[in-house]
């Protein structure tokens, strides 16, 4: 099998899954641009019948006009999964008098949910995230939209896009990445992928939902330039780029408001700043008030009607709540299903699905392809890839039934037909090569000295309702990995993990890769990497720390909180700007990757573009085999700005072959340079001489340049 990212847009679902739904694949010229760091606009590629923005809105008044407060209400909330095991979380029934269809909203971002069966069990969103890959990104949300379509959900309620702000979050596996940049570029075209098909993306959690402990009760007490520089870019540029129909928000507070009746972010922000007019609904259980929440801009409560149901019609009778506002919100909900297909292009009913098989061959290997382009190289003292090893040893209970191929919660998916464990697919690849397999500690150094190359697989298990205590490896895995590799240099640690873990055994590791979860066909993909038909592609979306004692958040009040209120109070220096500015040594940062070959980067140029710059650089491939690399271009500010150092605004994924050189070419419009001060100022550009830096990684920005912006 041979996987490379050339092929990712020719797998994107292919064929129709359903009738009447079926995916597209292209790509669209701007889509180079967005890639490129270049603002694209919105991109969407659509059936020419979906209404655009102004004629959604038109036919949605038009059709609230006719109906009654009861029937406007009832499209203000939902049913959620209680009726029994039905593939979907929610459900608005249907107005049949109007012939206003239903809605059915299906988990989650790693794939159709809530025990769906027939789909694809996709490698999971910090996999997605590690490609560098905003193609790839649509590519997904075309095929993983087409299943959800098929499966009769025209609601999907993906993707997440919290940012990482501790590497300890139990559902860091559905997120993407801690930098607002990258955010952004990957949430625009999942989203933009996802709604080439009559369904509806929901970008959640609206906003600062960073961690699972005291979810449902914390309040974030976070500055406005932060929300606004770390938290919110994401979710702008799904809603304004990518054109995501719904927003849910989250369960926490934000600066003393439930999320949900949080006027400055739903109403001011989301809707005034950014145009936003689509649907805003609550995570399940996250509305708190009638009043508030309607005038706060918000939608649905989901599931029951607690909250928007007769207590909002009472308020309408007694003249708490405008009927205008209720209109308003009917409105939201309609234009929604309007610009999205959902009257004219009509999914079945899911009840008559549920045992059909919507995943597909071409789901699958764009599925192989996604986990060989998202794996990160940490390490590779010329152990990868394998050169005709004479015998293999393969240990760790995580490569066979104990194998973690997605998390918990309401990212869990269950997969059709077999999940490929990486025995399985190493084993298969291997041929004739004898492999060995040793689940425990009991044995395993003796397996890996008497083998040519051991591979020690390694595990944890996440999900949706519960932090991470530590980030060291469960089960005594440590423990098992030190014994391996002391039995044998040539030793790959394979780590299937939602996220960083320490490594205390990396000095003796011969390369260790990065796997993440990586769905039902993790086993074929690792085996491409570890056999050399395929190179991973990955760099890494988040840092790795050295230890339990380094990033920020380091006093309970920072994190978790103090049982009422969690402090930001590291500002805007999340993630590898916390490391830069703490002069802190992670143990692989930001952006690192390693490749099966070398790269060499030259000749940094900047010139005046447009409303902005544009930097360009030439990358070559110096070494024998064809591989990939991602140019990043990190931007330093003036002290007067206030901005910690070296912030990603543009990179590039390139695939080159032997000795090919191409020139990258890499967008910094006005936006990359300006910085949010206060609600009065807005975004505003400091004067002053900026730096431009280029390279493989956050730490490792060989080419420089300055500017100066009067």
């Amino acid at each position: 099998m041979n996987v490379d990212r050339r092929s990712v847009l020719k797998l994107a679902g292919a064929g129709t899954v359903a009738a009447g739904v079926s995916t597209v694949a292209s790509a669209t010229g701007a889509a180079a641009a967005a890639r490129g760091g270049v603002a694209a606009g919105a991109v969407r590629t659509a059936p020419t019948a979906w209404p655009g923005t102004a004629a959604a809105a038109t036919r949605a008044a038009q059709l609230v006009a006719k109906m009654t407060l009861d029937e406007k209400i009832a499209l203000l909330h939902g049913e959620g999964w209680s009726t029994g095991t039905v593939g979907y979380a929610g459900r608005v029934p249907a107005n049949t008098r109007l012939d206003i269809p239903a809605l059915y909203l299906g988990d989650g971002p790693g794939g159709v949910g809530n025990g769906s069966t027939g789909v694809t069990q996709w490698p999971d969103s910090k996999t997605l995230a590690a490609t560098w890959d905003p193609d790839a990104a649509r590519a997904y949300g075309a095929a993983y939209g087409a299943e959800q379509a098929a499966k009769g959900h025209n609601i999907a309620l993906a993707p997440c896009i919290n940012i990482l702000r501790v590497p300890y979050w139990g559902r860091s596996f559905e997120t993407f990445t801690e930098d607002p940049y990258l955010n952004a570029e990957l949430a625009a075209r999942v989203v933009e992928g996802i709604q080439t098909n009559p369904v509806m993306a929901t970008v959640k959690h609206f906003a600062a939902n960073n961690q699972e402990t005291l979810r449902g009760s914390i309040d974030v007490v976070v500055s406005q330039r932060a929300l606004h520089e770390i938290y919110y870019p994401g979710f702008r540029a799904a809603v304004q780029r990518g054109g995501a129909a719904a927003v849910m928000t989250s369960y926490n507070k934000v600066n003393g408001a439930w999320s949900h009746e949080n006027r400055t972010a739903v109403r001011d922000t989301l809707r005034d700043a950014w145009g936003f007019d689509g649907l805003v609904m609550s995570d399940w259980g996250g509305t708190h008030s009638t009043l508030l929440t309607a005038r706060a801009g918000s939608d649905m409560e989901m599931p029951g009607s607690t909250y928007l149901g007769s207590k909002l019609k009472d308020a309408v009778t007694a003249g708490t709540v405008s009927a205008a506002t209720v209109d308003t919100m009917a409105v939201h909900v309609l234009t929604a299903m309007y610009r999205t297909g959902l009257f004219d292009h009509r999914l079945p009913d899911p009840a008559t699905v549920l045992s059909k098989v919507v995943s597909s061959d071409a789901h699958l290997q764009l599925a192989r392809s996604i986990g060989v382009q998202g794996s990160v190289l940490l390490k590779n003292e010329r152990v990868l890839p394998f050169a005709h090893p004479a015998s293999l040893a393969v240990i760790g209970g995580a490569a066979d039934a104990g194998a973690r191929t997605h998390g918990g919660g309401s990212g869990a998916v269950t997969a059709n037909g077999t999940v490929v464990t990486p025995l399985a697919g190493i084993t298969a690849r291997a041929g004739d090569i004898p492999v060995t397999y040793t689940k425990g500690l009991a044995g395993a150094a003796d397996a890996a000295r008497a083998a040519d190359v051991a591979v020690v697989v390694a595990a944890d298990y996440t999900g949706e309702g519960a932090d991470r205590t530590t980030l060291a490896l469960p089960d005594g895995q440590d423990e098992l990995i030190a014994a391996v590799v002391a039995a044998n240099p040539r030793t790959v640690v394979v780590l299937n993990t939602s996220g960083s873990v320490l490594m205390p055994w990396l000095d003796g590791a011969g390369a260790v890769l990065a796997n993440w979860y990586g769905g039902q066909e993790q086993g074929s993909a690792l085996a491409a990497m570890l056999f050399g038909d395929a190179e991973p592609g990955g760099r890494l979306p988040e840092t790795f720390p050295a230890s339990e004692q380094q990033g920020p958040a380091k006093t309970t009040v920072q994190y978790p909180g103090d049982g009422v209120q969690v402090y930001y109070d590291e500002g805007l220096a999340v993630g590898y700007r916390w490391y830069r500015s703490s002069g802190e040594k992670p143990l692989f940062p930001f952006g690192h990757g390693l490749s099966y070959t070398t790269f060499r980067l030259s000749d940094l140029r900047l010139e005046r573009y447009g409303d902005g710059y544009r930097a360009s650089a030439a990358i070559r491939n110096t070494g024998h085999r064809t591989g990939s690399e991602v140019v990043q271009l990190y931007l330093t500010a003036p002290a007067a700005a206030g901005e910690p150092a070296g912030q990603l605004k543009a990179f590039e994924k390139v695939t080159l072959e032997p000795g090919e050189s191409r020139t990258v070419r890499l967008g910094l419009p006005r936006e990359a340079f300006a910085v949010w001060q206060t609600a009065g100022t807005g975004w505003t550009v400091v004067p002053g001489t900026y730096t431009v830096s280029v390279g493989r990684s956050s730490a490792d920005l060989p080419l420089e340049t300055t500017v100066r912006i009067g």
